[in-house]
């Protein structure tokens, strides 16, 4: 079963094409073109103009993703598509693009939720995928949540962020100390020299018996301290003492949320899904967590951690074969759309 894979939810433009039998999937081509170049003169992403830039590649892409396979249309199954979240202007260029493709091949369409294709991005290049029931820890931009997975598409949300997502925390951080964008990169690179101990920022939400997150106080604690030292704002080590103790506070909430969960659940497995599962700090303290449980912890590679159409292929091959199509007549993009 081939399935081709649009995504275009915010500033990558991505193709990519993947063959499955069972629970092997074979990647035969992905593409990505990210836009980190034009919107960093922006501070952030422009919708307009990754519209424009989505608009600009999408086709040759595309031709180029069947020439790299050696296909033609008629080696396609279906064709799979992140229909949400995202930005709007972003999301309905892949969505477009999808239900024409769909419509023109006489292909059917299979939408997919972005959030869902960070999960399936551990899917990816491995023989040994998760184990149901699985717990879900997705750490992005714009999600910080924690979801059970109990068979493909079977979602059930046990916690998430009441304000800021984690990654959303890390950018308007990088923001406060002149980093450029993207921004969590750039903190994470400034930790690694600084010391995590030498501020103790909040660790918010700990003390409530649920699964929530919250990292907006964290957030303007940084600034207050920032504030409060302006005289050594110049000074690389406080930067990088501040970005240490920062990424520390955000880490250790995700961590002690996620073994609470463990302990309240008890998953055969753990994913860690989103941009933010990139974050070395991250993965190494969630493998420790696994380790401690005796559970298995699974974290894409890095080259599908970021916006890629693989991971939503993989996804889009699960959804299809559950009969899970629409008619390219009635899908729209929905810059809302959640994994629940």
């Amino acid at each position: 079963m081939r399935i081709l894979a649009i995504e275009s939810s915010c500033d990558e433009t991505a193709v990519a094409i993947l063959n499955g039998q069972g629970d092997l999937l074979s990647l035969e081509v992905s593409l990505v073109r990210s836009q980190i170049d034009i919107h960093q003169a922006y501070g952030g992403v422009v919708p307009e103009v990754a519209a424009r830039e989505h608009l600009a590649y999408i086709f040759p892409m595309l031709k180029q993703a069947l020439a790299d396979a050696n296909l033609d249309a008629s080696a396609i199954d279906a064709i799979a598509v992140t229909s949400g979240p995202g930005l709007a202007p972003a999301l309905r260029v892949g969505v477009e693009t999808a239900k024409a493709l769909a419509w023109a091949w006489h292909k059917p369409l299979v939408p997919v939720c972005h959030l869902e294709g960070h999960l399936y991005a551990t899917w990816l290049e491995t023989r040994t995928p998760p184990q149901f029931p699985a717990l879900a820890l997705i750490v992005s931009g714009g999600h910080t949540e924690l979801v059970l997975m109990s068979g493909h598409g079977q979602f059930v949300r046990l916690g998430e962020t009441i304000d800021d997502a984690a990654g959303e925390a890390f950018d308007k951080v990088a923001k406060m100390l002149g980093l450029p964008y993207p921004g969590g990169p750039q903190v994470e690179q400034l930790a690694k020299l600084g010391n995590p101990k030498s501020f103790d920022f909040p660790r918010a939400m700990l003390d409530k018996p649920n699964l929530n997150f919250s990292f907006a106080g964290l957030k303007t604690s940084v600034l207050y301290k920032l504030r409060e030292h302006e005289d050594k704002l110049a000074e690389p080590q406080f930067r990088a003492d501040i970005a240490a103790s920062f990424q520390e506070a955000v880490v250790d909430v995700i961590i002690k949320k996620t073994a609470r969960a463990l302990a309240e659940h008890h998953p055969k497995s753990i994913i860690l899904a989103g941009g933010v599962a990139a974050n070395i700090s991250l993965r190494t303290r969630l493998q420790t967590l696994g380790d401690t449980h005796s559970v298995d912890v699974h974290v894409p590679l890095f080259a599908y951690a970021l916006d890629n159409a693989a991971m939503i292929a993989a996804a889009g091959y699960y959804r299809f074969a559950a009969g899970d199509i629409v008619s390219p007549l009635t899908l729209s993009a929905d810059p809302n759309q959640d994994i629940v």
